[in-house]
């Protein structure tokens, strides 16, 4: 389902019509069974059926599904792309140095865990650290669909072209779009550079990529301003 599709244009009802009446029991053993809107009360619902889950050959490598940190009540989501090993570990998302620098650059514009919840698009770490493939993103997209629903952010920060396009549904590369704001469904959505290609590229110059997830990162607090001075 592409991107716009994706960010809630149909309700539970239309859906479970169209597909019959899912046995939510299933979902973690059976990827054919969809996560439909609504699926879920909480995080710790999610958390349970993630650990479990054999939705697709991740879990065979899986120590911990990595659910998410943070507040998952904030008006802020970070989405990440996949868990490393600091994450399969200990269960949580951007604990690594990637994890570090990310909490600096959130840190610089007074956004703490009390502003943010951050997660990834699959829940369990790719082997070697690769890159989730995309059957291994649309496995786990119910999840991360039902986590943008219970926290029902403000502002949706895309850490990388992978979440990105899970999203969004855009392919161009991250460069061209990075800093850019898109609007779905009432929420607003910007692709910035993930942490980890900061850290390969550390300069600091004009036009460099730390200098723009600098300007992006302005972008967010001034945007987070604005929705907060008028909700």
């Amino acid at each position: 389902m592409a991107g716009e599709q994706q960010i809630g244009l149909f309700n539970p009802s239309d859906a479970a019509a169209s597909q019959g009446t899912p046995d939510p029991d299933r979902i973690p053993t059976d990827v054919k069974v969809p996560i439909l809107p609504g699926t879920y009360n909480s995080m710790e619902e999610i958390s349970q059926h993630c650990n479990g889950c054999q939705r697709c050959d991740l879990a065979e490598g899986r120590t911990n599904a990595v659910i998410g940190r943070g507040n998952p009540q904030a008006s802020v989501v970070l989405v990440g792309e996949g868990p490393g090993q600091h994450e399969d570990e200990t269960g949580l998302p951007f604990v690594g140095k990637s994890g570090q620098l990310l909490d600096k650059i959130l840190a610089s514009v007074r956004l703490t865990e009390a502003d943010v919840f951050i997660c990834n698009v699959v829940k369990c770490r790719p082997p070697g650290n690769r890159n989730p493939k995309a059957s291994e993103a649309q496995a786990c997209q119910g999840y991360l669909l039902e986590q943008l629903r219970l926290v029902d952010p403000k502002i949706v920060l895309l850490t990388g072209a992978i979440a990105m396009k899970e999203l969004l549904g855009i392919r161009e590369g991250i460069t061209k779009v990075r800093g850019n704001w898109y609007e779905r469904d009432g929420r607003h959505f910007m692709p910035i550079f993930h942490p980890a290609y900061l850290l390969r590229n550390p300069s600091r110059e004009k036009g460099s990529p730390k200098w723009l997830m600098w300007q992006d990162i302005q972008s967010v607090r001034a945007k987070l301003d604005e929705l907060q001075a008028t909700s």
